[in-house]
């Protein structure tokens, strides 16, 4: 895992195509900003896992 500090505005790149921007930090919440092309789909990691569990329901149910 890479581990970085960066400041309010500051951005990070992930590749050429993805930007990271800190846009706000109160306490212990940070608020990001991420931009990354529209063929590409940007989740929270629980809403991320509830997608793949569906789509692991849905794939079961059609293989009856």
């Amino acid at each position: 895992m890479l581990v970085l500090s960066r400041a309010i505005g500051e951005i990070i790149s992930l590749g050429d195509q993805i930007t990271v921007r800190i846009l706000e930090v109160n306490g212990t919440q940070v608020k990001l900003g991420v931009e990354a092309p529209v063929g590409v789909n940007v989740h929270r990691s629980e809403v991320y896992q509830k997608i793949l569990g569906r789509q692991r329901q849905h794939a079961g149910a059609s293989n009856l």
